[in-house]
């Protein structure tokens, strides 16, 4: 039987969080139009800087901040925001983002994946319409990305 082009897409997207240099979890994203990839994006630290798999050592897990929290204190820039900053604008203009990620240490899936409150901004401001994220190996979440705009607590990190 022949993959959906959604899970196609996030089947990519799985491919790019490989890439990964985070030793929690492991996210890709790809954002597409027109059915053609735009950009591609992990997790992992700027260009040139030591990365925690290289280091062997992660700020967050030694301190045991919960996910979700204190991302100030991670030295990776997320799958969503390497994507985005790989992409001119004008190409994501009515875009889809593809979001999938894995646990670094059982290769499980994510429970529960969404954008943090940093990302939703930046993926309302560079005019991506929807967000599709991977929930099982079939299943998924299409978010319009027009239900964040104006939601204090989605653009806040209230959720």
């Amino acid at each position: 039987m022949r993959v959906s082009k959604i899970n196609y897409y996030l089947d990519i997207a799985g491919t790019v969080a490989k890439r990964s240099t985070c030793l929690r979890k492991k996210y890709g994203a790809i954002i597409v139009k027109d059915d053609q990839i735009i950009a591609t994006g992990y997790n992992g630290s700027p260009r040139g800087s030591i990365n925690c798999s290289d280091a062997d050592s992660c700020i967050r897990e030694e301190m045991g901040v919960p996910r979700g929290e204190r991302y100030e204190l991670c030295r990776s820039v997320h799958a969503e925001a390497n994507a985005i900053i790989a992409a001119p604008r004008n190409d994501m203009l009515g875009s889809t983002m593809y979001l999938a990620g894995r646990s670094a240490q059982t290769g499980e899936l994510v429970p529960n994946l969404n954008c943090c409150s940093m990302c939703r901004r930046m993926t309302i401001n560079a005019g991506i319409e929807h967000v599709v994220i991977r929930q099982s190996e079939n299943e998924y979440t299409v978010i319009p990305v027009a239900q964040w705009v104006g939601d204090d607590a989605a653009l806040t990190g209230g959720y």
